[in-house]
């Protein structure tokens, strides 16, 4: 495809810059992802809010509203097809989004993940220990920010350790705008095939897990499927820790960078500050995947007409100045946390959000106990980050223990 628009992302800019000059021109603005794939950008809290406001009613998760995605008009190896026509639960709306979040919510109320919190603890004591032994120059990203959050999710989903590895690096390669065509296709089907090989050794192996709880859901009535039972499991072992890795990452990054908040949270325990903050400033989710507009549809001020695509820009709309006035860029634990999206709004608010924060909270107060002199041996501007607009942090965080390592 050949289009005139804007590109997303741009080369030679972050995505999250590219948001940042694009607001400048309208709240919404439509740009061409790569292949020259035309959709639009919402880029300011209160255009996000909005359309949040708007599921199941102007705006649908279900791919099937976008005609070009039919019509010839996107090329069938568009390599993003892989994620937005994946069959998975945030491609679900109305009733069927409701039956199958309401299969796996229960596992999420505040009560149910609050009794995790001692073997959560235990995994972050085990993985501290590991870094203590490694020593100064030791990577938190795999070493930590990767390795809690994969541990918490794939022991709640019965998925043995031995097989934690390839899902991360499935879901990395999925998520990443700079896969070829053929990997991202290969991948997606290679998990897929996975997701369901694991149901079915849940099915003759049921342990204590939500894997096999929904196995047997499937096998005693009808409201489940196995393709919409693998469609679940998709959703929640990709996104159920992809974005915790980089929350974690971010609040690392932007406590080193303010050292006057570390300190504040060091001294009155305001972790959870901490993560609330981090997920205003730098929010792993740059965009979900689109949605579709079901009508003509006014968002700020900017009309998109019927059957376009539009992705939700959490990352821009978390330091949109509109909303949080001239202090917006600025990482401030004391500010107040009010109408924050960080974990989305309305009828898709984040399933497990409970968890996310739960286990942020314990991990960062972990770290910073245990290490209280921790510092980087790379100077911030040459952090990598991961090469997608979906989810974005750091792939490597080198570190210096200091002297404190209890």
């Amino acid at each position: 495809m050949t289009t005139s628009l804007p590109a997303f992302p741009a080369a030679g800019e972050s995505p999250l810059d590219t948001c940042i000059r694009l607001r400048e021109i309208a709240p919404v603005v439509e740009v061409a992802f790569p292949g020259g794939v035309p959709a639009y950008l919402a880029l300011t809290h209160n255009a996000v809010r909005e359309i949040l406001a708007g599921d199941n009613k102007t705006f649908a998760r279900d791919p099937r509203h976008w005609p070009a995605l039919y019509d010839g008009s996107i090329p069938q190896d568009w390599p993003l097809r892989t994620i937005v026509q994946g069959d998975h639960l945030s491609t679900k709306d109305g009733d069927d989004h409701r039956r199958l979040r309401g299969l796996v919510g229960k596992a999420f109320t505040p009560g149910r993940v609050q009794a995790m919190q001692p073997r959560i603890q235990e995994i972050v004591d085990r993985l501290l220990d590991g870094v203590v032994v490694t020593g100064d120059g030791v990577d938190l990203v795999p070493a930590f920010t990767e390795a809690l959050p994969m541990a918490v999710i794939c022991e709640l989903f019965g998925v043995p350790e031995s097989e934690r590895a390839r899902l991360r690096k499935w879901t990395a390669t999925l998520l990443a705008h700079t896969t070829p065509p053929e990997e991202a296709f290969a991948t997606q089907n290679a998990l897929m095939a996975y997701l369901h090989e694991l149901a079915e050794r849940k099915r003759r192996e049921p342990g204590d897990d939500l894997t096999s709880g929904l196995v047997q859901a499937r096998d005693r009535d009808d409201r489940l499927t196995s393709d919409e039972l693998v469609a679940v499991l998709w959703l929640m072992l990709v996104a159920g820790h992809e974005t915790t890795v980089h929350l974690l990452g971010h609040a690392i990054l932007a406590l080193s960078a303010h050292p006057d908040q570390l300190a504040l949270a060091k001294a009155e325990d305001r972790w959870a500050d901490v993560v609330e903050e981090t997920l205003r400033y730098r929010h792993s989710v740059m965009m979900t995947s689109f949605r579709f507009t079901l009508t003509d549809v006014e968002i700020a001020g900017v009309t998109i007409p019927k059957g376009n695509a539009v992705g939700v820009m959490y990352q821009a709309s978390g330091i949109d100045p509109e909303e949080y006035g001239e202090t917006a860029s600025r990482f401030d634990i004391t500010r107040e946390q009010t109408g924050g999206l960080g974990f989305g709004h309305g009828p898709r608010y984040c399933i497990g959000a409970p968890l996310a924060r739960l286990e942020s909270r314990l991990a960062l107060a972990s770290l910073y106990r245990r290490l209280p002199d921790l510092s980087l041996t790379i100077d911030r501007g040459d952090v990598p980050y991961s090469p997608s607009f979906f989810t974005v942090g750091p792939l490597s965080l080198p570190v210096r223990l200091g002297t404190g390592r209890p």
